[in-house]
C-alpha cells in the first residue's frame, strides 16, 4: 500500500475524529464539570439536591417502568408484523403495505403524537366520538404507553425485519422433515436466531422511551418522567444549570448499561454462510391469524393520526365541523411561520449533506482501509456512544459550552448537533454496504497507476450511491422531526418547526400544530419519494449499461 494512500485515509480519519472530539467529547466533559461547579467552587452537593428533592427519584423510577413496559409491548407487536412479512404466505402488496405502514410514524415528530392522542382519545376526540365514550384516560401512564409504542414500533420493526431477511429458512423445512412439532420448529429456527435482535430491540426501544421528551410534554400529565424533570431544570421558570447538568449526567446511566448490553448481545447473533431462497408454504390458520393481527395493529396505530387530517380542515373542532382552509392559509400567511419552515428545510438539507459526508468518511476508514484494528475501533466506539447518548443531553451540553460564542443561535449549531446525534445508524448502513463490495478494487486500481482517492471517487462512490442516498434520506427525515436536542439550542432567529410546535402548545394553537405536522409529513414523504426515484433511476441506468456490454462480449 502506497504512502499516498496511507496519508489520505489517515487524513479522513483525523478529520472525523476531530469533529466528534470538538462537538461531542468536549461538550460532554463541560457538562460533567458543570454538574460539580457551584458559587463556592467544586462541590458534589448538586447531586444530593437532585437525588433527594423535587421528586427526581420518583420520576426516574416512572421512566424505568413505562420504558420497560413500552419496550416489551413494542417488540411483541413488531415481531408479529415482521413475522407476517417474512414467514407467512400473504399477498405481496399486503406485505409491502405492512412494511411501509409500520415505519410511517417516523415521518412525524414525537411531540405531534401526544397532540394526536389528545384529539383522538380525549373527551371530545375523534375516536371517542365514534365510539360514543372515552376508551381510557389519556394522561399519564396510558397516554405515554400508547405514544411510546407508536414512537418505537418503526425502529423495532426495522431491526426484526432486517434480521428475519437474513435467516436461512431452509432450516424450518429440515426441522419439519425431522418430525419436530410446529412449536419446536418455531423456537429452534425462528426465535433462537432472533434472540440477539429481540434483546437489542428491547434495549433500543427502552432507551428511546427513557430519553424522549416530546410525548411526555403533551400527555405525561402528573406521571412525571426524567426527561420532563431535565427540561424543567434547564428551561423552567427558575432554571438551574448545575442541577440540570446533574440530571443530564444521571440520564447517562442507562447509556452505560445499554453499551454493555449491546456488546454482550453480540454473541447471540447468528450468521449464515448462505441464505437459501425458499417459497413459504401456505398455512391457512397461520396466515389468517397474522394477517388479521397485522391489520389490527396497523389500524390502531394509523387511526391515531387520522385526526391530524381532520382538525386543521374544520372550522372549530368539535363544535363547528364545517370544512375550511382558513387554518392552513393562516399558517402560510404568517411570515414568522414561513421563516420557521424555511429554517427547517435548510437545517434538514445541510444536516443530510454534512451527515452523509461524515458518515461516508468514517465508513471508508473502517471498511475500505488497512488501518490498525485499534484505530478502526475508535470509530466503532464513537458509533456506539452516539447511539446511546440522549439527544437532550447533547442539547444541554451544547447550550452550556457554546453560549456566548459565535456559534450560539446559529443554524450551523443545529446542523452539527443533528449530525452527531443521528450518526450511529447511517454509519452502520454505510459500513455494511462498503464491506460487501469487492475488496480488491483499490489494489487493482493502484497497480494500474490510479491513486486511492481516484478509486474511491470513480469506482467505490458510484457503487455506494444507493446507500449514500439512503443515508441522506435518513438524516433529512430525522432532522425534520427531531425536538429533544434542538429545543435547547434553537433561538428565536433559528427556530425550526418542531420547536415552534412546542411554543404553539403553550398558546393552545393546535390547528397550527397540526398544519405544521402535516407540512413535515408532506416534506418527508416527498423527500423519500425523490431519493428513491433517484436511486431507482441509477439502478436502471446501470442495468442498461451492463446489458449491451454483456451481449457484445458474448458475441
Amino acid at each position: 500500500m502506497s504512502r499516498k494512500k496511507e496519508l489520505e485515509i489517515k487524513g479522513i480519519f483525523v478529520l472525523v475524529v476531530l469533529v466528534f472530539l470538538i462537538f461531542l467529547l468536549v461538550p460532554l466533559a463541560r457538562l460533567f464539570l458543570k454538574s460539580f461547579v457551584g458559587d463556592a467552587g467544586l462541590t458534589p452537593d448538586f447531586y444530593g439536591e437532585v437525588l433527594t428533592g423535587r421528586g427526581f427519584l420518583r420520576a426516574f423510577g416512572n421512566s424505568l417502568v413505562i420504558s420497560s413496559v413500552s419496550a416489551v409491548v413494542t417488540t411483541l407487536l413488531a415481531f408479529i408484523l415482521a413475522y407476517g412479512v417474512h414467514y407467512c404466505n400473504l399477498p405481496g402488496r399486503y406485505k409491502g403495505f405492512i412494511s411501509r405502514a409500520a415505519v410511517a410514524p417516523m415521518l412525524l415528530p414525537t411531540i405531534t403524537y401526544g397532540f394526536a392522542i389528545i384529539y383522538s382519545f380525549g373527551k371530545q376526540g375523534l375516536i371517542t366520538r365514534l365510539f360514543g365514550t372515552q376508551l381510557f384516560d389519556i394522561y399519564g401512564f396510558n397516554g405515554l404507553l400508547l405514544g411510546y409504542v407508536i414512537y418505537t414500533l418503526p425502529v423495532s420493526f426495522l431491526l426484526l425485519s432486517n434480521t428475519m431477511s437474513y435467516i436461512d429458512k431452509k432450516f424450518s423445512v429440515v426441522s419439519r422433515i425431522m418430525g419436530d412439532s410446529p412449536f419446536a420448529t418455531f423456537v429452534g429456527t425462528v426465535l433462537r436466531p432472533l434472540l440477539g435482535t429481540l434483546a437489542a430491540s428491547f434495549v433500543q426501544c427502552f432507551f428511546l422511551c427513557f430519553t424522549d421528551y416530546g410525548i411526555p410534554a403533551s400527555v405525561g400529565g402528573e406521571y412525571e418522567v426524567a426527561a420532563t424533570v431535565l427540561y424543567n431544570e434547564m428551561l423552567g421558570s427558575v432554571p438551574n444549570f448545575s442541577r440540570g447538568a446533574c440530571v443530564a449526567m444521571l440520564m447517562l446511566i442507562p447509556s452505560v448499561v445499554t453499551i454493555a448490553l449491546l456488546h454482550y448481545l453480540e454473541k447471540y447473533n447468528i450468521r449464515y454462510n448462505k441464505i437459501s431462497q425458499i417459497e413459504i408454504r401456505r398455512g391457512r390458520i397461520r396466515d389468517t391469524v397474522f394477517g388479521v393481527l397485522s391489520a389490527v395493529i396497523l389500524a390502531c396505530i394509523l387511526s391515531v393520526f387520522a385526526v391530524i387530517f381532520v382538525v386543521p380542515f374544520v372550522d372549530e373542532w368539535p363544535y363547528r365541523i364545517q370544512f375550511t382552509l382558513e387554518h392552513v392559509l393562516g399558517v402560510f400567511a404568517d411570515n414568522s411561520l414561513v421563516t420557521v419552515c424555511r429554517n427547517s428545510l435548510v437545517v434538514a438539507l445541510l444536516t443530510a449533506a454534512l451527515g452523509s459526508l461524515t458518515t461516508y468518511g468514517a465508513a471508508l476508514t473502517t471498511a475500505r482501509s488497512h488501518l490498525p484494528g485499534g484505530v478502526k475501533q475508535v470509530i466503532e466506539n464513537i458509533s456506539l456512544i452516539t447511539n446511546t447518548i440522549p439527544g437532550m443531553v447533547i442539547g444541554i451540553a451544547y447550550l452550556l459550552i457554546f453560549s456566548g460564542t459565535p456559534l450560539q443561535n446559529t443554524l450551523f449549531l443545529l446542523v452539527i448537533c443533528n449530525v452527531i446525534h443521528f450518526f450511529s445508524t447511517p454509519y452502520l448502513m454505510m459500513k455494511s454496504s462498503l464491506t460487501k463490495m469487492n475488496a480488491s478494487w483499490e489494489t487493482t486500481a493502484m497497480l494500474m497507476g490510479d491513486t486511492w482517492l481516484k478509486t474511491i471517487v470513480r469506482v467505490v462512490t458510484p457503487n455506494a450511491m444507493g446507500t449514500i442516498l439512503e443515508v441522506f434520506s435518513y438524516y433529512f427525515v430525522n432532522a425534520m422531526v427531531t425536538v429533544s436536542a434542538v429545543i435547547f439550542i434553537a433561538g428565536a432567529r433559528t427556530m425550526v418547526i418542531t420547536t415552534k410546535i412546542k411554543e404553539l402548545q403553550y398558546y393552545t394553537k393546535f390547528n397550527e400544530v397540526f398544519v405544521l405536522s402535516l407540512l413535515i409529513l408532506a416534506v418527508n414523504l416527498a423527500a423519500r419519494g425523490v431519493f428513491r426515484g433517484i436511486a431507482a433511476g441509477r439502478q436502471g441506468a446501470k442495468r442498461m449499461v451492463r446489458r449491451p456490454a454483456f451481449r457484445k462480449q458474448k458475441a
